[in-house]
């Protein structure tokens, strides 16, 4: 698809079963600085259309059961399994939940990048240009639901992360496995790993979900 671009614009493309939804999205978002919507598919045509469009970034509309069969899939495929097979592509995806029901699916499925489907034009505006500088984005919606701990329940952090802990923590958050942060960072696989064990130490976090959710709501991460 040859669509004029204006210099350093992302080249966005919508992914939504609902036709509806599709057009009410490119509407919104076609007017949002820094952002070309190039097309609008259903999730069905993902395989056959991304090469075509060649995206910079994805909108993954997940609708109102991600869990649930997508309408006319065969075999029958759920948003969340789609979305998982996404990761082979490498693009960054915004993933849009209707609910904090469904965050812990999205994020195991790869999504590092989550809102709520009514959020503001501007907000999703924010959320698409961030993804596509490798950052990581949650609806406070979604962050309070995936830590349900109270806030005065959090760590205040009386042993501070490092920087080197502070750049692993942001790899961590971009969902990147140890052997490619170590390749990021130029360090061992073994120095990654204990520097993941004090990250969780430090936040007191049960795994590296936790830790991304925990880092996301003490401002550790930049978004």
């Amino acid at each position: 698809m040859n669509i004029p671009l204006q210099p350093n614009e992302l080249r966005l493309l919508i992914i939504a079963d609902d036709p509806l939804v599709r057009a009410g999205l490119a509407t919104l978002l076609t007017a949002q600085p820094g952002l070309t919507v190039v097309g609008r598919i259903a999730a069905a045509d993902l395989s056959a259309q991304l090469d075509i469009y060649r995206p910079d970034v994805l909108l993954f509309d997940l609708g109102w059961d991600p869990s649930a069969p997508r309408p006319g899939s065969n075999p029958a495929t759920t948003s969340v399994e789609t979305l998982a097979d996404l990761r082979d592509a490498g693009l960054p995806i915004v993933a849009l939940l209707p609910d904090e029901t469904y965050y812990n699916q999205a994020w195991t499925a790869g999504a590092r990048s989550l809102l709520l489907r009514n959020a503001e034009p501007e907000k999703l505006q924010a959320a698409l240009l961030a993804v596509g500088q490798g950052l990581v984005v949650l609806d406070p919606g979604l962050t309070a639901a995936a830590l349900p701990t109270p806030e005065a329940e959090l760590p205040h952090l009386t042993d501070p992360l490092t920087p080197r802990e502070l750049e692993v923590l942001q790899l961590l958050a971009e969902g990147l496995p140890n052997k490619a942060i170590a390749r990021r960072l130029d360090i061992s696989d073994h120095t990654v790993k204990f520097h993941v064990n004090a990250i969780l130490s430090k936040l007191n976090a049960q795994s590296r979900t936790d830790a991304v959710v925990r880092a996301t709501r003490l401002g550790l991460i930049l978004l």
